[in-house]
Formats: structure tokens, C-alpha cells, sequence
């Protein structure tokens, strides 16, 4: 098992990586001290499928209940957070209690947001089920929820107790969940880790097999990356920007359909075809290298198509993106594979062009 501990302003805190690590979740709890009640927060679907993991871990922990909700990105809003945070009011929580919260990066952003929110901040815990939330969503302590105006634009910088990182939980997840994944492994092998990026080239088939061994390297090295950038920018301010690597496309392609076309992870899988394409019209980034980055993201597979999604209609809502400033969208683009710049202004046109090309890219792919 690996430790690999994280700097916030809160204090350090561990990620926990390894099979089988769940089992250890009822000691660690009770490390926290003065705990009064444990409460799971999670979905009927991670339910459905891990349900005997959590059952086999719950009964070691006093007083533990469950709460589940809708983990659809349609359901990530304050709606949902209000309702948490009542429920929590009629089970009896305290300031003593300690929210678990175990599933996806939906599920992590908004029970993090109600740890962070409900009396003003109980202790939270974070059991990642899914490759993107065990990578990177769980890790950081970013917390937040959706508007109709844009993605993750409510929220709280909250880091978490500790974090489980337990690769035998990703066994049941839907292929295309997995898939869904990579492309965010894929980001932090541009952002940071040539290495990385050469390990994906050469053995993309054996991840997409969920080979342990691999998966067990990929999950440690995304998991040090962030950190690393973590522990020398928490909130966000410069160098955590990189992290946005594909999100600012991703993130408006998410809203433009309503959260219900692209997983996350798909979303940041166009962001980063389109990212690329800017970097290189920019001469930010040489052609070669543009062509291993595009090569790479569509070998996960086949994305879900863009359909009648037109750059026009993409452009109010990168204005509203939560690194725009004034309405002018900031990027974050690559210079060469390892080495990323943010903050970076584009003239619309080309960004306008750029997207145009997603579809030749796509097109390109599918032949």
C-alpha cells in the first residue's frame, strides 16, 4: 500500500492507495477521535454494485447510517446540497459527526460541499469509486456544484480526513465509465509526466484491460502529480491552473447538453482535441507532439460525437467559465508533452477554428 500525503492550509492529510484498503476505513475512522456518527453518503448505483464492500466495512463503525442520492451531473445543484444537508438535520449529525463520501467525482463534489457547509464544516472521508475520481476529483479538496450558468461555479476549497484509493473498486464500473477515466490520466501525462505519457503509449491496450499492475503505476503517479501541484498552489491562484488541462472546452460542452451527453471525462477528452488544436495554431506546441497527444486521446476510443454543437453557441459559456476574467476566457495549453502554460488569452478566432476542427479530428478517428 502506498502513502502519499497531501499539504492544505487545513493541515496535511494521507491518500491511502491500495487493493483492499477499504478494510482499513473503520480504524481510521476511529484515529479522527470523538466521533459521535459516521455517515455514508453515496448513490443507489455505486450502491448496487459495491454495496457488499461497504457492508463488510459499515458494521466496524458505531452509529453508521446511509444516505444516497442521485449522482447524475444534471443533479449536481443546490437543490441536492439543501436536501443533503436536511436530511443530515433529521438523522441527528453534529459537529462530531463525519461524512463519508463514497462514489464518483459527482458524488465527491457535493457531499464534500455539504461537509464543508453543514455547521459550518464536519470531518469528511473520501472512498473513490470511479478511475476520474480516484486520479483526480477526490484529491485536492475542490468541492462544488453546478448552475444552469456554468459547471462547478458554487463550491469550497475542503480538504478531506483522508482519502481510500482501492483499485479493486473500479471492477464493476461500466467500460465506458473506465474509459471515461483515462482521459484524465491522459492530462496529467501532458501537464507533468512525459513518462507518463510514453507508459499510455505503449501499453493503452493493456489499461483499457484494467490490468492491476498498470492501473496500480497509472493510479500512483496521477496521485503524485496532483500533490505535488496541490501542496505548492491549494486554492488555485497559478501553477493548480494546469490542472484545467481540457475542462474549459470540457466544461462548456457539459453545460451546452445539459450534463447528460458526455461523461466528465469525455467532456475533458474533446478539451483537450481542442486545446491541442490551439496550442499548435498558437505555435505554442510543434506538430509532432500535437499528433501524439491527438493519437493518444483517441485511442481510449470512440468519444461521443459533438453532433450539431457549434462554436457560437459554445462561446457565452466560456465566457462564464470560473477562470475567465472580464469574459476573457484564460487557457491552459501545452508546450511540449510534460510542460504546460496557463493563463493564456487566444483571439476567438482561432479558438473559433479550433473547435470547427474537433469534428475533423473526430471524423479522422472514426475512418
Amino acid at each position: 500500500m502506498a502513502i502519499i500525503r497531501i499539504s492544505s492550509s487545513a493541515g496535511p492529510y494521507d491518500v491511502n492507495c491500495g487493493r483492499g484498503v477499504l478494510r482499513t476505513i473503520a480504524r481510521r475512522i476511529d484515529r479522527l477521535g470523538g466521533v459521535t456518527s459516521v455517515f455514508l453518503l453515496s448513490s443507489p448505483r455505486v450502491l448496487t454494485h459495491l454495496g457488499p464492500d461497504f457492508r463488510r466495512a459499515l458494521p466496524k463503525i458505531p452509529r453508521a447510517n446511509v444516505i444516497v442520492f442521485d449522482d447524475s451531473e444534471a443533479r449536481k445543484d443546490m437543490p441536492t446540497v439543501e436536501a443533503l444537508c436536511r436530511a443530515l438535520v433529521v438523522a441527528g449529525a453534529d459537529r462530531h459527526s463525519v461524512i463519508v463520501a463514497a462514489g464518483g467525482g459527482v458524488v465527491g463534489d457535493v457531499a464534500g460541499y455539504v461537509a464543508a457547509s453543514f455547521l459550518r464544516g464536519i470531518r469528511l472521508v473520501h472512498i473513490p469509486t470511479t478511475l476520474v475520481a480516484q486520479v483526480d476529483s477526490a484529491i485536492g479538496g475542490k468541492t462544488g456544484v453546478n448552475l444552469p450558468e456554468g459547471k462547478n461555479l458554487v463550491g469550497a476549497f475542503y480538504p478531506p480526513n483522508f482519502v481510500l484509493v482501492d483499485p479493486s473498486l473500479l471492477r464493476t464500473l461500466p467500460h465506458r465509465e473506465y474509459r471515461s477515466g483515462l482521459y484524465e490520466v491522459v492530462k496529467y501525462a501532458v501537464i507533468a509526466d512525459p513518462r507518463l505519457f510514453v507508459l499510455l503509449e505503449r501499453h493503452m491496450l493493456t489499461c483499457l484491460r484494467r490490468d492491476p499492475v498498470i492501473l496500480a503505476r497509472v493510479i500512483d503517479r496521477c496521485v503524485r502529480i496532483k500533490a505535488r501541484v496541490v501542496a505548492r498552489d491549494e486554492r488555485e491562484g497559478g501553477l493548480r491552473q494546469i490542472l484545467n488541462f481540457g475542462h474549459t472546452v470540457g466544461h462548456a460542452l457539459e453545460s451546452a447538453t445539459g450534463y447528460r451527453r458526455f461523461l466528465h471525462g469525455e467532456a475533458v477528452g474533446w478539451g483537450m482535441i481542442a486545446a491541442t488544436l490551439i496550442a499548435a495554431a498558437t505555435n505554442r506546441l510543434s506538430e509532432k507532439e500535437a499528433l501524439r497527444i491527438l493519437r493518444l486521446v483517441v485511442r481510449i476510443g470512440p468519444l461521443p460525437p459533438l453532433g450539431k454543437i457549434r462554436p457560437a453557441a459554445l462561446r457565452p459559456i466560456l465566457a462564464s467559465d470560473k477562470k475567465a476574467r472580464s469574459g476573457r476566457v484564460r487557457w491552459v495549453l501545452p508546450s511540449r508533452i510534460g510542460k504546460t502554460q496557463w493563463g493564456i488569452e487566444v483571439p476567438w478566432p482561432v479558438v473559433s477554428e479550433a473547435i470547427a476542427g474537433m469534428a475533423e479530428v473526430d471524423a479522422a478517428a472514426r475512418a
